[in-house]
């Protein structure tokens, strides 16, 4: 049976809006079913803890908005209320946590706001908005904090937010009843690395962070029970002799650990990264094509087989049937969509 995938983009750049899609099973190939462009720029989607209601960003400025959409009809989201302004300008990134949805702001200066989720999966108005502070070397890009991504820890006691402008990841604690974010502690990464995303290690104990203004991969020890990172090493995803500008932007990391890959903008490939077993050294072993132009999203299939690039520039969605045994992705086919910027499996 068909499973669904919500695809994101920018309608400012030609893009669709949310395009609702189908996946084969058996070869991983998506259909387009529709598209909706009641929101603009819904550059970033994540889906309620009940797989019911998606959530999109409205990536504006000088003030963005969130979304939220019902999938009572998983091949129609219908728009649950008006976009809710977040009281922050250009927001890339966010997640659903304790009852709230959180949005990484990344301009005006980068912040985090706190939405409540009303009973129905709609959205409330903010409740409050955590301002970074700092900058970095690069004054055309670290002139200010650049919130880029904010996430839930493992054990989904800690928010974890990382800005590209100030080079570090500062983890938070939500206070459910008021919706107001605490810093506990904010650490730094190597001046002028520029951190985009991170994603963790299955066994919950690492996490990784790709960098966008160094093509590097810091990986790092995460200690849950008091809310620490600490940086251990560095991973470039980029074969010896590139050349050229590269901002890396996504990293994913299979099921079982073993593997990570990520995606290169410039370069055009997908690394692939090699996980150690204990989660704490990565190695690459081989880039690959991501079969267009910018890719700015990845994403695996539920069961880790296969992984869609959102190539921004060129179009397209392309999926890559994954080798188990080398995690190389070879590729299967492409959807071409204007302006893609995120796929969310259902």
């Amino acid at each position: 049976m068909a499973g669904h995938v919500y695809i994101g983009s920018f309608t400012s750049a030609g893009g669709r809006g949310l395009t609702a899609a189908t996946v084969d099973p058996d070869t991983g190939a998506l259909t387009a079913l529709g598209h909706t462009a009641e929101v603009p720029n819904p550059s970033f989607l994540t889906l309620s803890a009940d797989g019911r209601t998606l959530y999109a960003v409205s990536e504006s400025e000088p003030e963005g908005a969130a979304a939220a959409f019902g999938l009572a009809d998983p091949a129609a989201p219908r728009l649950l209320g008006d976009p809710v302004q977040v009281h922050g300008g250009a927001p890339t990134h966010l997640t659903v946590h304790q009852g709230h949805l959180l949005t990484a702001n990344y301009s005006a200066p980068g912040s985090v706001s706190v939405l409540p989720l009303k009973e129905d999966g709609s959205l409330a108005p903010v409740l409050s908005v955590l301002e970074h502070e700092g900058d970095g070397p690069n004054q055309e890009r670290q002139e200010g904090p650049h919130a880029h991504a904010v996430l839930p820890d493992p054990t989904g006691r800690w928010v974890l937010s990382v800005d590209l402008g100030t080079d570090s990841v500062r983890v938070c604690e939500l206070d459910p009843e008021t919706g107001e974010l605490e810093i506990e502690r904010e650490l730094g990464l190597r001046s002028g690395i520029g951190p985009r995303h991170m994603a963790f290690h299955p066994n919950g104990t690492h996490a990784y962070v790709m960098n966008e203004l160094d093509s590097v991969v810091t990986v790092c020890r995460w200690y849950a029970d008091k809310g620490s990172l600490r940086p251990l090493a560095e991973t470039r995803v980029l074969p010896e002799g590139a050349e050229g500008e590269n901002y890396p932007s996504e990293l994913v990391v299979s099921p079982d650990g073993r593997f990570a890959w990520a995606a290169n903008r410039g370069h055009n490939s997908i690394a692939v990264l090699a996980i150690d077993e204990d989660g704490e050294s990565l190695e690459l072993v081989e880039t690959v094509s991501c079969g267009g132009d910018w890719p700015r999203h990845l994403t695996l299939d539920p069961a880790g087989r296969r992984l869609y690039a959102a190539n921004e520039r060129s179009g397209d969605v392309t999926w890559f049937d994954v080798d188990p045994a080398t995690g190389i992705p070879k590729q299967a086919g492409s959807l071409a969509l204007p302006a893609v910027s995120c796929v969310l499996f259902a």
